[in-house]
């Protein structure tokens, strides 16, 4: 968290709050798989598979949801991992462990501008965290409780 900056309160509450969500409060560091209906769509041939880079059957579970903000898709194994020179892409494993899914959650987090949505505090700016992290609304309510229980802990 240090090194994405995740540093203030405010930008510390917005973090817990969606890897809390995203995680089941680190109960999981790979997506629990089905596979669902929408599960299946990560493999080809769909929409949902060319989007997220998977390109065999197959590729829908091995880059399925990974670390604390859970990873999606071959395409953003390949380029989290070129990022932080590890090889994610042929080995998937390692963004469900502690040590690079933590990296991969914060590298996630400054690429996508999280912490200037974080410092200012308003509730429009964490429902833009959200959709930037899921890509819609999915656990919206359990991801505002978290983040006011957070802002609370954390006296912001």
């Amino acid at each position: 968290m240090d090194e994405a900056k995740i540093n203030t309160p405010l930008r510390i509450a917005a973090f817990l709050a969606q890897i809390g969500h995203e995680s089941d409060e680190l109960k999981y560091m790979a997506e629990i798989w089905g596979p669902t209906d929408a599960q299946k769509r990560y493999d080809p041939p769909s929409t949902l598979a060319t989007k997220l880079g998977n390109v065999r059957v197959g590729d829908g579970y091995r880059y399925r949801g990974a670390g604390p903000l859970q990873l999606t898709g071959r395409y953003n194994y390949r380029v989290y991992g070129l990022d932080l020179g590890v090889d994610l892409e042929s080995n998937p494993d390692l963004a469900r462990t502690p040590a690079i899914g933590f990296r991969v959650a914060c590298l996630y987090w400054t690429k996508n501008g999280l912490n200037v949505l974080a410092d200012s505090g308003t509730q429009e700016a964490f429902d833009k965290i959200t959709k930037r992290i899921n890509g819609g609304f999915n656990g919206k309510t359990q991801r505002d409780t978290y983040w006011v229980k957070a802002r609370k802990v954390l006296g912001c």
